[in-house]
């Protein structure tokens, strides 16, 4: 099979723990670059957090941002899809999540919103880089705005997180779309914004099949794009249903997994680096 779009989430998949992308995952990116396939990036982070990277490896396509709910081109700024929080049920969340204790942050026009600052919104800007706006309360704050954010996002310890992930998909059924895209932030999204769904929306931007397409990932949101992709890969570092779930497990993003899939399965050859 000769793969045409290769799919790759950043966080603790192509992006180190120093949230860097390594020498031998950059030259591999480029390899597959000059061998004709389109390759994108496939992550929760907002465009504005993926957009350095997506330049820094000279990416020409739709970047797929906010779990999928938002495609975006790189270069051109067209907008490819986006799936809104309706905002009557992001106010219920948000009300909800405040009410038991809950971080939230939420996202409108590319812009991080929270109540106030403090450790929680400095762990997300440590991993985002992107500086949070403190608005004060966040229901009165949407309510005046009159308008579907992207996104919400909760940010707490992970056995709590668990529970209200199953508490609010309970609540909420097929209204929202409910993952976790690291173990201490559970995302919010509209029920049709994943990164499959993005991805089958790339490739079909580009005339591609499924079978032509290659997905990496390692997490809980990316579940849905590597069913979806003809080759669906997990990093060795990827939590233990992501990997049960992959056609294929690479190395771990510290040890060049993505470069090792372009390697095998695109350049048909190993040890480019």
């Amino acid at each position: 099979m000769a793969y045409r779009l290769l799919a790759v989430d950043l966080d603790d998949t192509l992006l180190d723990k120093n949230l860097r992308v390594s020498e031998g995952n950059r030259r591999a990116l480029w390899l597959a670059k000059e061998a004709g396939v389109v390759v994108t990036l496939a992550t929760g982070r907002m465009f504005r957090a993926t957009l350095p990277f997506a330049r820094e490896l000279g990416i020409e396509a739709p970047l797929i941002v906010y779990q999928g709910a938002l495609v975006k081109h790189a270069v051109t700024g067209e907008v490819v899809v986006h799936r809104p929080v309706p905002l009557e049920i992001a106010l219920d969340v948000v009300e909800r999540l405040a009410g038991k204790g809950f971080h939230v942050n939420v996202y409108l026009d590319d812009c991080l919103y929270v109540e106030k600052t403090g450790p929680e919104s400095a762990l997300y800007e440590s991993i985002s880089r992107v500086s949070a706006v403190a608005v004060g309360e966040l229901v009165p704050f949407l309510r005046a705005r009159g308008q579907d954010p992207t996104k919400v996002l909760a940010v707490g310890r992970e056995e709590d997180l668990d529970r209200l992930a199953h508490e609010m998909r309970a609540l909420y059924g097929d209204s929202l779309h409910i993952t976790k895209s690291k173990p201490f932030f559970l995302e919010f999204s509209h029920p049709l914004a994943n990164k499959g769904r993005a991805l089958a929306a790339v490739a079909a931007y580009y005339g591609f099949a499924p079978q032509e397409v290659i997905a990496v990932g390692d997490a809980e949101n990316d579940l849905e794009m590597i069913a979806w992709a003809g080759l669906g890969v997990a990093v060795a570092n990827a939590r233990p249903q992501v990997r049960a779930a992959a056609d294929y497990v690479t190395a771990s993003h510290e040890e060049d997994g993505v470069a090792r899939v372009v390697e095998k399965f695109i350049l048909g050859r190993e040890g480019v680096r």
